[in-house]
Order: structure tokens, then sequence, then C-alpha cells
């Protein structure tokens, strides 16, 4: 999936509720604001607020998306890296760091494509997109790269997750619309996919208000909803699989109280999020569990 992430030594503010031990997270948020929360409730780092996607890189630079441009920032808000929107499209969406080093952006509009960018902002690779749709703002969300190379790419209007190669073509298929899932009524549009290493391929449904694991044949392998947790969901777009095996997603439509939550594979949750600076979050990434770095995150 390319360098997402690194571990950080700092403290998050959380609500844990387990039989035990709290749970307790650092973590940084996308949305609204810009900010990287400790586990004890304090923001201990804030940046300019309306960014999309975004990661905090080994180094503990942070890469932001925001609709216009990609930005890595450093602790002391200097920019390092910028590559801008081209002008004929209308927003960008996603921004990962590349085993490479270089990023991947991706932009909506007359144009919808997927960027490999090097250091200076040049574009090395573009790869056109199939979105079904006209509608910029839908076309697409959080694409990522493969370990492959390929890049997993969610189509909202579409109920698609489409893989690309490299050359552009449609390698697979994964569809949101399934009738176990509501069908097209329901809204299942994905926002958020996530190859995991078990092969399965984790997808946030923003207006269905739910996040399904899919196998790599397109069923249903295990699912969480609005109907597991009293209908905290509500548009959700980031999700996160923890190395536990528990779920963490993000609910964007939550302007205030609980914005995030923690689910176990038994749909117990485990964790609230309703941190000011999380409402409304876009994307996120969890950095910390009770002062330890994310198992199986790369080291600063």
């Amino acid at each position: 999936m390319g360098w997402l992430w690194m571990a950080l030594g700092v403290w998050g503010w959380v609500r844990g509720e387990d039989a035990g031990l709290a749970v307790q997270h650092s973590y940084i948020v996308f949305g609204g604001r810009t900010a990287i929360i400790g586990e004890d409730g304090k923001v201990v780092w804030e940046h300019a607020g309306g960014s999309r996607d975004g990661f905090v890189l080994p180094g503990g630079n942070v890469l932001v998306a925001y609709a216009d441009r990609v930005e890595e920032v450093t602790r002391e808000h200097r920019v390092v890296f910028l590559y801008r929107l081209a002008k004929e499209n209308g927003e960008i969406s996603t921004a990962q760091r590349l085993y490479n080093g270089n990023t991947l952006v991706t932009e909506l509009g007359k144009r919808p494509r997927v960027l490999e960018v090097d250091g200076a902002g040049g574009i090395v690779l573009e790869v056109p997109l199939a979105p079904e749709t006209d509608n910029v703002h839908m076309q697409t969300r959080m694409a990522r790269q493969l370990r492959n190379g390929n890049f997993l790419v969610p189509h909202l209007l579409a109920f698609a997750v489409k893989e690309y190669g490299r050359d552009g073509k449609v390698l697979g298929v994964l569809r949101t619309d399934r009738e176990e899932l509501g069908g097209r009524p329901a809204e299942n549009w994905p926002f958020t996919a996530i190859r995991l290493d078990n092969g399965n391929t984790l997808v946030s449904l923003t207006h269905g208000n739910k996040v399904v694991e899919f196998d790599p044949k397109g069923g249903v392998a295990w699912k969480v909803d609005n109907g597991n947790v009293g209908g905290l969901f509500k548009d959700p777009c980031g999700s996160q699989r923890l190395a536990n095996g528990n779920t963490v997603v993000g609910s964007h439509g939550a302007a205030t109280g609980i914005s995030m939550v923690e689910v176990t594979p038994e749909h117990r949750m485990v964790w609230k999020s309703e941190h000011p600076a999380a409402a409304g979050v876009h994307h996120f990434q969890i950095l910390t569990t009770n002062g330890r770095p994310e198992p199986g995150m790369p080291q600063k």
C-alpha cells in the first residue's frame, strides 16, 4: 500500500471502553482541522485545515492533500514538497507517499487520473481513470498504490472499487451495490479502499453508513454498520484496520459528538473519540495505542 505509517512518540486523547485496560490512541486527523491529537487530550500539532487525505511520514513530516494541492510540511510548517492541481481539473482527493519516494495524487475533473509525482513536483506516471460520471466531486476519493504497483481506486457513483494497472487497464472490480448490502438504494458509495494483508479489501461505504471487508472474489467477508454501533456512523469516510484486528472508522458527517469508533471483529466497541479537532474527520491515521507505536508500523 505504499509508505503510509510512522511511529510517533506523542500522546493522544480518546475515550476508551474495554474490560480491563482502557484503550488510548494518539492519531492525526484530516478534515475541517489537520491535527495530531495526543492520548492526554491535547492537540500537539496543527496545520491549516480543510484537508482531505494524508499521512505522517517516517522522518516526522506530514503529507497533506487539499482540494487544490498536495504538500509535505515539517513540524515547523515549512513546505518541502508541493504539487498543484492541473488547471483543466477540478479537485484533488488523494495523497500517498510511495515505496520509491514519489507521491501518489488523484485528480478529479475533465481528466480524472492517478498521478505519480516526483520530489520536484513533476509527473512521472499518469493513469487515466474511468469513474463513469462527470460529477467531479463524486468521481473518486482515496486511491492507494498496492504492493504489486497497481492502484486501488474507489468510484462512488459507479458503486465500484477498481484495480488499475500502470497502463490504465482495469484488472479487477469489487461491486458495492450487492443485494445483501441493500443494493443501490442503500447508496453504498465506496470512499476508502484498503487492501489487507490477508488479500481482502476493507471499504468504507459512506452514504451506506457501513464498512465492509470484501474477499478477493467480491464476497462479503465481514461488515460493521449502524446496527452494531448504535447509529454512530454518519457518512463514514476514512477507516483503518489495526494490527490487533480491530477496525477504526471515522464519520465525516459527525459535526459534533462521537466522530470516531473502534470495533473488534465481534463488533464490540472499545474506543470512541469525540474530540473537537476530529469533528467532520475525512481521513485519519492511528499512531499509538496506550503509549506504544501501532504494531507493524515502521519506526522513526
